[in-house]
């Protein structure tokens, strides 16, 4: 019998490992240089997606036009400042975060 968990797509299975977290229960990972910051214009969904399917030439894409980046000393410490949530997705070895300023959290997520 299949479970119901390999029934779901990549983007629903994603979707329901997202979460919220204070960035301050981040910083560990953010010291050892595993998260990614995703902007808050992009679907952090469709990016761990990618992420997890290497598609490497759409990542690079990403990379380049700042849209995802390894996250600055100076930003960490503005969100810690700010007391921030955010969403946030592992896709090994990667912890993916995004805060979206508008609403405070990141939109798409159930």
């Amino acid at each position: 019998m299949t479970s119901t968990l390999s029934n779901t797509s990549l983007p629903a299975r994603i979707n329901q490992e997202t979460a919220r977290y204070p960035w301050r229960d981040l910083l560990k990972h953010f010291a050892s240089g595993t998260v990614i910051e995703v902007q808050h214009d992009l679907d952090l969904v469709a990016v761990a997606c990618l992420m997890a399917e290497d598609r490497a030439s759409e990542i690079q894409a990403l990379l380049h036009a700042g849209k995802i980046v390894r996250m600055s000393d100076q930003q960490a410490q503005n969100w810690l400042d700010l007391d921030l949530e955010v969403w946030t997705v592992v896709v090994k070895p990667w912890i993916l975060v995004q805060y979206q300023p508008e609403t405070g959290v990141a939109a798409g997520m159930h």
